[in-house]
């Protein structure tokens, strides 16, 4: 293919309007046609790193092998691209500036006037070249064009281009045209206005994804007038209208793109898209069984903070041909009626202890009532405090919930106490664990020993292991040295698993994770 060559993809108009499912399905695309990618999001957000960002405004916070706290595209990216990224695919402004002070702090600048231009700009372009790995590297630029946060990281992408060759360098901007119910027409005007500040900026874009919403498909002559508007050749619009699926994208990306990417790459191999067409055609007509999952969430009002969740969710359904309908019940007043309404239960991760009490009240009614259950890191701790309770524990909880030391059955270890707001005692990242032969974990993973994703703080305390196995439990996976809790389960149920991880992150559309099939085919047996 030759030289490397660089994805730029910003967005205009509004935030969420899908650069990171675009920037994705473009690498999708390009990997169905042989090219070797590599991607990163790049935000202009003051904070180091995502793990301190409000879930109900911002998602989910993606966590890499190597213990990355990242914006949720960095799931995008894996589960399209089927990668396993790490810190040096996510950048945030914070970060950079805080290593930028710090060696001016050194003198490493000589006494130099510190500057956005060119020191910022500088170590944007430094980190876009450290994460550059593959034949073709994209970039999503995070926020709107025009956000004054974010000038740095366009004046930084527009540098680039001019020092590796214009011509090794494509900008996609992605654009939103509204819809007008009372007049009955789409509006092209917000999306002429944000291509005018791209070009203000000195960027002029080769690609245009013109997003839409509504039930009325958008008529060609919206792209043709942003064509007409923007100086975009019209084999560079490409028209992204809502769909079904997410994953229907790369589909309309080589279907608009196909010729623009051919030239871009100097690859005129033909994309080997038949994957993706069998997910985005898939006939749920064929599908003899439809699966509620209960979701016991503390964040209902945002689906964005559990995306990894819902989407291995499905993930796991489609490789059970089932569908599967996600029920979301609020933590904070669930009962068991609303328990007892769903096929299984899934209790996700979380921090602070508003809706606790629901999630333990969901993993004792799964206990007592042989329901299918998945707990996810918190979904493991409200189960072990569950199980406590029923073994005879009955103030049992966690220290982070302000439990006393003869009730504390999740807490610090000891030689981490007065750690917790350093960073000290979370586990972030990879870790492995041990389980035991033919358990419920063992069976579903086809292995013994397993590698997941973790964050958290706090850990079960095995002083209460009589209580817990009393309660109905077994602790049935550990770390290696078995000090830390890693599984447990319901041996008298048919499907009972909760986990200290966070195996969501490493589920695929096509390659669905274990944990999740299990609960999926358990689901499907109880119905």
């Amino acid at each position: 293919m030759g030289k490397q060559k660089f994805i730029f993809v910003t967005g205009g108009v509004l935030s969420g309007v899908g650069k990171g499912i675009t920037a994705a399905s473009i690498g999708a695309v390009l990997q169905a046609k042989g090219v070797s990618v590599s991607v990163q999001k790049c935000d202009p957000y003051l904070n180091v790193d995502a793990g301190l960002l409000n879930p109900r405004e911002h998602g989910e916070c993606f966590v890499t092998r190597d213990g990355a706290e990242t914006d949720l595209d960095l799931g995008h990216y894996e589960r399209f691209l089927d990668l396993e990224l790490t810190q040096k695919n996510t950048t945030l402004s914070g970060k950079l500036l805080r290593d930028l002070i710090a060696d001016e702090r050194a003198g490493k600048f000589g006494g130099q006037t510190v500057q956005l231009v060119p020191h910022l700009t500088n170590s944007i372009k430094k980190a876009i070249t450290q994460a550059a790995e593959g034949q073709v590297h994209i970039v999503e630029i995070g926020g709107t064009v025009g956000d004054y946060e974010g000038l740095s990281f366009i004046e930084a992408i527009r540098e680039y281009a001019h020092e590796v060759g214009r011509e090794n360098c494509l900008f996609v901007h992605v654009v939103y045209v509204p819809f007008l119910e009372a007049s009955g027409e789409y509006k092209t005007k917000p999306a002429q206005n944000a291509l005018a500040d791209l070009r203000g900026f000195g960027i002029m874009p080769d690609v245009v994804g013109v997003r839409t919403e509504g039930h009325n498909k958008p008529p060609k002559n919206i792209g043709d007038k942003i064509a007409t508007s923007s100086g975009v050749r019209q084999e560079g619009i490409i028209m992204m209208p809502n769909v079904r699926s997410v994953y229907e994208v790369p589909l309309t990306v080589s279907r608009d793109l196909g010729g623009l990417l051919a030239k871009f790459t100097n690859n005129s191999n033909e994309p080997d898209l038949k994957r993706w067409k069998k997910l985005a055609e898939r006939d749920i007509t064929e599908y003899k069984h439809e699966i509620t999952i209960g979701l016991v969430a503390k964040y209902a009002d945002n689906t964005d903070t559990y995306l990894s969740v819902t989407e291995a969710l499905k993930s796991a359904a489609w490789a059970e041909k089932c569908e599967v309908n996600i029920r979301w019940i609020n933590a904070e007043t669930a009962s068991d009626k609303d328990f007892s309404e769903v096929d299984g239960l899934l209790v996700p991760g979380g921090f602070g202890p508003r809706g606790v009490e629901g999630k333990i009240a969901a993993a004792k009614y799964c206990i007592k009532n042989n329901k299918p259950y998945l707990g996810l890191c918190l979904g493991l701790q409200v189960a072990v405090i569950a199980a406590a309770r029923l073994g005879g524990v009955q103030d049992a909880n966690s220290e982070e919930f302000g439990a006393k030391s003869g009730a504390n059955v999740i807490y610090i270890m000891d030689g981490q106490q007065g750690k917790q707001s350093t960073g000290g005692t979370m586990r972030l990242g990879d870790y492995e664990s041990v389980l035991i032969p033919n358990s419920q974990a063992a069976r579903a993973y086809g292995s013994n020993e397993v590698v997941e994703r973790h964050r958290h703080r706090y850990e079960v305390n095995q002083d209460f292991t009589q209580s817990i196995e009393q309660g109905g439990l077994i602790i049935s996976g550990t770390s290696p040295d078995g000090r830390l809790v890693e599984f447990v389960e319901a041996p008298t149920n048919d499907y009972f698993v909760a986990t200290q991880a966070h195996p969501e992150f490493k589920s695929r559309p096509f390659r669905p994770h274990p944990l999740f099939t299990g609960l999926m085919r358990a689901a499907k047996s109880s119905e």
